[in-house]
Formats: structure tokens, C-alpha cells, sequence
């Protein structure tokens, strides 16, 4: 009995690796094929001007991060036509920390059709005949309400604040999404675009030395601050250094090998929607249809009762998974469902992110989307390093077939050296792939690049020699199952936007802080549970 069930975990581990194997395969294919030169030049600007679909860019900002002018400033250098682009910046209140940073941004270019939106000025919120009840809690969602109401054109453009975008990638989404080619021809569109982020962690090249020769970071520039008065010390030990500051090293680590290899693989293969949220562009008509009961028969139940548009996605977490979920479920003859713009990165400047920083990230994100997309999560663990190549291993010395043909001996230490070679195949293989994301030889450059987003073969200021790089890869590695066990196996419980919150199994989200109003908030499913534990699709609670 034992003997039987040792053969059948060692099949399933076998036919695992196989297919881990299979789609990174697929994926490290792409991210050479597509980074490895300049993307050929967008269609769509040099369109007649009749033909040039209007963009409305709306970009949420809150504190400051690192890079935020260049970043916000980058929509600002966009090769589009400029009388085609509509740029919306979002803050909660003229107090937010990056509210003089926007300010700044428009008095820099005031030939722009560009303006600031501040949510507690919103009239639909708070006006005479508005309610700070009329949008939900997702605190993102209602700092974008406005904007996404008084849009102009079909084309929405929601970019992350943090992120930096190359001249061309405004006509190359725009392109993707219409389904324009070279020569006049045209494609088959698609109803959702997005592009792949990459994370630089800036600690290096962001730094600075104080009068006593200490290294130091501006606090705006801390991952996460709004300080920008105070200096935030860089301890000078390597363990104290890497502890405080190496979060953001092992982010760059993630975004840049695991991730990019399967994001880039599951968007090739089209089985599943695969959305982060940096950097997406979709039609508003298309999500005013979807998010309409009387025109999409897929929203039953509570579904049906949520707001139309943008503001149906404020009771909801991963907003933007479940946005680009519900245009992939949702039936719109003739058009394909997402479509990854190959060869341009959103790129994330990070610094000053603490490893308990990083941890918590990566917790709060596999908490929140555990019971979205549950069998992924569930197996998300078998595709790190570690764990598949054990998987691997076992199958290679459990199975007779391996040892009666290739000789490998049935014994743990057969076991270990073959793991430790696999692992080590993965490791080689995942600099590779890191270095040429990194490499930046996809990005445009020119006068308007920071030295963040140039790469290190465009003279970048962040260079990764093997050494560090190797730390930082181990230690990913190394707390990815920890990381995985304590967020899906050992807790439900999230951290967002200062409060605390339980994910229920029916994807539900209690709130967690005790004596609070907003006990009870709506986020998930759009159905919210008073403290008595009766169902109500009416009572919302607020997060920030």
C-alpha cells in the first residue's frame, strides 16, 4: 500500500515538473523574444487625426514614493497626439503628500488638457446632493470615481502612480487594444491591455551621505513615506542594512524572475485572466455593458444591485483582477479577451522597503486572492524553486522506470544532489531571465528617461553584480513556502490601508478593529454582514 501510494505521488510530481517546466519555458521564450530590442513604433499617433482614439490617463496618487514627479511626469512625454490625451490625477485630500507633487506637474505643463481631482471635493460624495455612500469602500475606487465620470472618450487608461512608462507605450496599448497594424491592416482587438511591471529597488542609486559620512535616504523617497522633511539612516552591517532596506530587493527579485516567466506564460496560453493592475487600458463603453444587469446576464444575485461602471468595483478588494475578470467572462462579440503588451514595462522605482515590509506585502496579497482564484493559489507554492525541483527529485529516485534505464539510485542522497542540481539549472536560468529584463534594451531612451528606468545597458544606475544578486535570490526563495504557508494555510486576516480585515471563505471581508462603526464592510463579494450575522447589501463601511 505504501510501495502504491509513493508511485503515484512520485507520478504527480513528475507530471508537475513537467509542467512548471513546460511554462516557463513559455514564458522565458517570450521575455527574450520581446525585450531584447525597442518595440518598432506605434500606429496609431501617426493615424489621421479623425481616426486617433481619444485616452483619458487616470493616475491615483497617494503619499509619496520614490520617483513620484518622473513617474506621474512620464504620461507628460508621451509620443501620442497630445490634443488626444486627457491626463486626470486622483488624491484623497489636498492634504495627501503628493498633492504639491500634481500641483507642480500642471504648472510644468499647462498645455495639457490635464487636471487634479480630490476626492473629498467630489460633489457625488459629498456635495449637497451627494452621500459618502453613494461609492463603496475600496479607497482606490472612490479616489477614481470622478475621474472615470467625467472621462473624455471611450478609452480609459487607469496607471498607477509609481510606475514609470516609456514615450511610446500610450500608442502601443492604444495599438494592442484596436488591433492596429502596419500598412492599414487591422487585427482582431481586444476588450483589456496591459503591460508587465518590473520593480527597481533605488536604495543605491537614491542615497546619500551625511555630514558624518552615513549613508541616508530622503523620506520621500522611502517606499511608502510621506515624510519628506525627515532622513531616513541606511545602517552601515550588511545584516542590518538588508533587513531594513532588502524588501525591496527581493520584490525586484520577484517581478523579475517567478513572476515575469509565468505572467508572461499564462497571457501566451490565454487559459486564465492574469492581471496585476499597474498599467490597463479598457473601453468604458465595454465596462458600463458588463457592469449592466440589463445587458449582461452573467450578474445575478447581489452582483446585479452593485453601481454601473468604474463604481460597481468599489465593494471589491483586487479591483483589478476582478475588473479584468468580469470583461473576460462577460460575452462581447468580436473582440479577445486581454492582451499583454509585449516589449514595454510599467517599471516601479522602489526604496527603503524593510524584508517584515516585503513579507507582509506578499501575505496580504495571497490572503486577499486566496478565495478569488483558490486552485491557483492553492498550487502556487509547487512553481517556486525549492519545491518543484524536490517534487522533481523524488519522482527521478521513487519511480523504477529511472533507475532500471538511467541508473539513478533509490536513496535520499541520490535525492539531494539532484535537487541541489536542478535548483541550481533554476537559479542560472532566473539570472538570465533577470538580467535581460533588467538589461532595459525594450526601453526607449532619451532625455525625459530617469536613470531608474534606463537599465543597466543604458547606463542605469542600478547594476546587480552576482554576489548580491545571489543573496537576494536565496533569500526569495527561501521565505517563499514560509511565505505561502502562513498567508493560505495559517490565516485569514489582511492589512490594508492602516486597518485590519478577515477574508471569509465566501470571499466576504470582515473588518477586524474593534468599536468601529464599519465593523462589518462590504469588499469581496459585494454582500456585507451586520453584527448580528444577517445578510445586507446596503450597509458600507469605510477604509480610509
Amino acid at each position: 500500500m505504501l510501495s502504491t501510494i509513493i508511485q503515484l505521488l512520485s507520478c504527480a510530481g513528475l507530471i508537475w515538473g513537467c509542467i512548471v517546466v513546460v511554462v516557463q519555458s513559455i514564458g522565458n521564450y517570450k521575455i527574450f523574444r520581446y525585450y531584447s530590442s525597442v518595440p518598432r513604433a506605434p500606429v496609431s499617433p501617426s493615424l489621421p487625426k479623425d481616426q486617433v482614439p481619444h485616452v483619458t490617463i487616470i493616475r491615483p496618487a497617494k503619499g509619496l514614493e520614490p520617483g513620484l514627479y518622473e513617474c506621474l511626469a512620464s504620461v507628460f512625454h508621451q509620443s501620442y497626439p497630445k490634443d488626444k490625451l486627457t491626463i486626470y490625477f486622483c488624491v484623497s485630500s489636498s492634504d495627501d503628500a503628493a498633492y504639491p507633487v500634481v500641483r507642480k506637474l500642471l504648472d510644468n505643463h499647462p498645455d495639457f488638457d490635464a487636471k487634479v481631482f480630490v476626492e473629498t471635493e467630489d460633489p457625488y460624495l459629498h456635495g449637497g446632493d451627494g452621500h459618502v455612500d453613494n461609492v463603496g469602500p475600496n479607497p482606490k475606487i472612490r479616489n477614481l470615481s470622478r475621474a472615470y465620470r467625467e472621462a473624455k472618450g471611450d478609452i480609459i487608461w487607469p496607471l498607477d502612480c509609481n510606475v514609470w512608462i516609456a514615450r511610446d507605450v500610450a500608442g502601443r496599448m492604444v495599438d494592442k487594444l484596436f488591433g492596429f497594424q502596419p500598412n492599414g491592416k487591422r487585427t482582431t482587438p481586444y476588450k483589456f491591455v496591459h503591460q508587465l511591471p518590473l520593480v527597481v529597488d533605488t536604495v543605491t542609486s537614491m542615497s546619500s551621505l551625511n555630514a558624518q559620512g552615513q549613508t541616508q535616504l530622503s523620506g520621500s523617497v522611502v517606499t511608502g513615506s510621506s515624510d519628506a522633511r525627515s532622513n531616513v539612516d541606511v545602517p552601515a552591517s550588511t545584516l542590518s542594512r538588508s533587513w531594513a532596506h532588502g524588501g525591496g530587493r527581493l520584490e525586484e527579485m520577484f517581478l523579475a524572475t517567478t513572476h515575469a516567466k509565468f505572467y508572461g506564460a499564462i497571457n501566451t496560453v490565454g487559459i486564465a485572466p492574469c492581471v496585476v493592475g499597474k498599467s490597463n487600458m479598457f473601453r468604458k463603453s465595454h465596462l458600463d455593458q458588463v457592469t449592466d444587469p440589463a445587458r449582461n446576464p452573467i450578474l445575478t444575485g447581489t452582483a446585479a444591485t452593485l453601481p454601473k461602471g468604474l463604481d460597481h468595483f468599489s465593494s471589491f478588494m483586487c479591483e483589478d483582477h476582478v475588473i479584468g475578470d468580469l470583461l473576460w467572462r462577460s460575452d462581447l462579440p468580436g473582440y479577445k479577451n486581454h492582451g499583454l503588451v509585449w516589449g514595454d514595462l510599467a517599471i516601479q522605482p522602489m526604496a527603503g522597503m524593510s524584508v517584515p515590509a516585503y513579507v507582509a506585502r506578499r501575505v496580504r496579497w495571497l490572503r486577499a486572492r486566496k478565495w478569488t482564484v483558490l486552485s491557483a493559489t492553492l498550487v502556487e507554492h509547487g512553481v517556486e524553486s525549492l519545491v518543484c525541483c524536490f517534487y522533481v527529485s523524488f519522482s527521478l529516485t521513487s519511480l523504477p522506470l529511472f533507475h532500471r534505464i538511467l541508473g539513478i539510485p533509490q536513496t535520499w542522497k541520490a535525492l539531494w544532489y539532484l535537487w541541489l542540481a536542478g535548483v541550481t539549472l533554476w537559479m542560472i536560468i532566473d539570472r538570465i531571465v533577470f538580467k535581460k529584463l533588467h538589461a532595459g534594451q525594450s526601453i526607449y531612451v532619451d532625455e525625459h528617461t530617469p536613470l531608474f528606468a534606463r537599465g543597466t545597458s543604458r547606463g542605469g544606475a542600478e547594476k546587480r553584480h552576482f554576489g548580491e544578486w545571489f543573496l537576494a535570490w536565496l533569500g526569495r526563495e527561501v521565505l517563499a513556502l514560509p511565505i505561502w504557508t502562513w498567508a493560505v494555510l495559517l490565516g485569514t486576516t489582511v492589512d490594508w490601508r492602516g486597518k485590519r480585515f478577515r477574508v471569509r471563505s465566501d470571499m466576504t471581508v470582515v473588518a477586524m478593529d474593534p468599536g468601529e462603526d464599519e465593523h462589518i464592510v462590504l469588499l469581496q463579494n459585494g454582500q456585507g454582514y451586520g453584527r448580528d450575522n444577517s445578510r445586507t447589501s446596503s450597509e458600507r463601511g469605510k477604509i480610509d
